[in-house]
């Protein structure tokens, strides 16, 4: 028998991990891997664009929204009797790093994506951190939004997050993310309207019970969702919320501060809390409440004021919201209390990096507000 040239068996090999890269995936099988694959070339993010492509524009069925104000657009509630099928129960944020052309990153202070299940021992040192995005979606904002929710899966789908943390979500866009993002637990901190959500990762996050904390003198639909939850062998309390909007409702806002910060200080000793969200806030009004309690850190000035990471709405570089003014404000903040006792206490923000900065092929960016990536070192 005549030797295969090596070229051919390389060939073939590759072909042949990549099957069973997208089988892996998609959740498909090989034949299914094998077509796709071939109709693309042979290319694994082409091929899983096809793959994961789906007519969103039924999915975000809404009114076309006029420019936002105190009173956000009404939503069409999106009714999904249609039993699902497999294919439409698609993980898009498994364990495996699958990369989506609209979401390249690329930024050289980009945080690096957490390895596959196949790739990561059960010893990774990383496997103990505890990773978080926290992100304002801009739901309110429905054009391209099918583009822009595929945007922040594939983010999700990137770095693996353990816990994320949504602001201005729309009920279609939950919708979406209870399609796709399977692996995830999602808590909704409303119904109607706008609203903030929770997700987190089922492997690695138990949630113990959740509640939606009032803001009594809200005009903008705003609250404080607080979950409950075990990471590994430590009890965390996460926490997100969307503050009070403009610069005018600057004493609502400081009212609703000094309320998270209060929950936060006053959580058991073996707690450890995380709050996340799109405060809105400016400097002076957290001197103004008196500054953050003593073991409350801002996690981004705990690891040194990076400029790269200061300005999570700026609209010198995004261009989603067209305004005739510059205005670069690091309204997004996470805040942290290590707890003082019991597993993983003392535990210590790690790293921290922006998400979203790339536009999306619709030639927008996945929303008008960067995301926040955090990890965080559990301690003792």
């Amino acid at each position: 028998m005549a030797n295969i040239p090596t070229s051919v068996t390389t060939l073939e090999e590759t072909r042949t991990r990549l099957c069973e890269e997208f089988a892996s995936l998609t959740g498909s099988d090989s034949a299914v891997a094998q077509c796709y694959l071939a109709e693309n070339d042979w290319e694994m993010e082409r091929a899983l664009n096809s793959f994961f492509e789906a007519d969103m524009e039924a999915v975000f069925e809404v009114e076309d929204s006029p420019e936002q104000n105190s009173s956000p657009p009404k939503v069409k509630r999106q009714k999904l009797d249609k039993p699902q099928t497999n294919e439409e129960c698609i993980d898009l944020t498994n364990e495996e790093a699958a990369c989506a052309s609209s979401a390249r990153v690329t930024d050289s202070k980009s945080v690096e994506p957490r390895a596959s299940s196949s790739g990561t021992s059960s010893e990774d040192p990383d496997d103990s951190k505890l990773s978080l995005v926290s992100w304002n979606v801009d739901g309110l904002d429905t054009a391209n939004l099918g583009d822009r929710a595929r945007g922040l899966c594939s983010y999700l789908a990137l770095y693996t997050p353990d816990v994320v943390l949504l602001q201005e979500l729309i009920e279609p866009y939950v919708q979406y993310l209870k399609k796709r993002a399977v692996s995830y637990t999602i808590i909704e901190g409303g119904e109607e309207g706008y609203f903030t959500g929770l997700m987190l990762k089922k492997s690695r996050v138990k949630l113990l019970k959740s509640e939606i904390v009032s803001f009594p003198s809200t005009q903008m639909m705003r609250n404080l969702l607080v979950a409950q939850v075990k990471f590994k062998e430590q009890d965390l309390c996460v926490m997100t919320s969307h503050f009070e909007s403009c610069k005018g409702q600057a004493e609502e806002r400081m009212k609703q501060l000094r309320l998270v910060l209060k929950r936060m200080n006053e959580a058991p000793p073996n707690v450890t809390v995380i709050f996340g969200g799109d405060t809105n806030l400016r400097d002076t009004e957290v001197v103004k409440v008196g500054g953050l309690p003593h073991g409350v850190c801002d996690v981004w000035e705990r690891l040194g004021k990076q400029e790269h990471c200061r300005y999570t709405w700026d609209t010198r570089a995004n261009s989603n919201k067209s305004v005739p003014y510059v205005s670069r404000c690091r309204f997004d903040r996470i805040y942290l209390r290590p707890a003082k006792e019991g597993p993983g206490s003392q535990m210590a923000p790690d790293h921290m990096a922006l998400l979203g900065l790339e536009k999306l092929d619709c030639g927008r960016y996945t929303s008008d507000h960067w995301g926040i990536y955090c990890s965080f070192i559990p301690g003792s």
